[in-house]
């Protein structure tokens, strides 16, 4: 098999309207490597959710920033790297939010990497040369 079509890429910038990008390339995405639509749409809550953190949390400044999401496919999994070069942020540290709280007892914050955990087989966390690479992996059974 061909392993071009294996790796794709995105470049987004840091603003919020830029996550309709996202969405349309993992739907193409979806499309292109025949996922079930039930993993496309996991995969667009989960990248919806760290690319929306990385924008709203993760510049000290206003200037344009860029995002690099790599997605790749083997046989057996998906992994999707993104990397971007905001403050240094290692969600997997976060610790799970007490589900057993209601929401209003609940700090604010920390779902989303809850619900990243939980939708992923692994999360993992790297900063290389002032470069956050977040790397999310999931098992697939095609």
């Amino acid at each position: 098999m061909d392993n071009h079509n294996n790796q794709k890429s995105l470049l987004v910038s840091n603003k919020i309207d830029e996550l309709s990008k996202v969405a349309q390339f993992i739907e193409e995405l979806g499309v292109s490597w025949s996922l079930p639509d039930s993993l496309t749409a996991n995969l667009n809550l989960v990248l919806e959710e760290a690319i929306s953190n990385t924008i709203l949390y993760g510049y000290e400044d206003t200037d344009i920033h860029t995002i690099e999401i790599i997605f790749n496919k083997s046989e057996s999994q998906i992994s999707i790297t993104i990397k971007d070069d905001g403050l240094e942020f290692d969600p997997t540290k976060k610790g799970d939010p007490d589900t057993s709280l209601t929401a209003e007892e609940r700090p604010i914050g920390g779902l989303g990497i809850f619900l990243i955990k939980q939708l992923m087989d692994k999360v993992q966390y790297l900063r290389e040369e002032k470069i956050n690479c977040l790397i999310l992996t999931k098992n697939i059974t095609l």
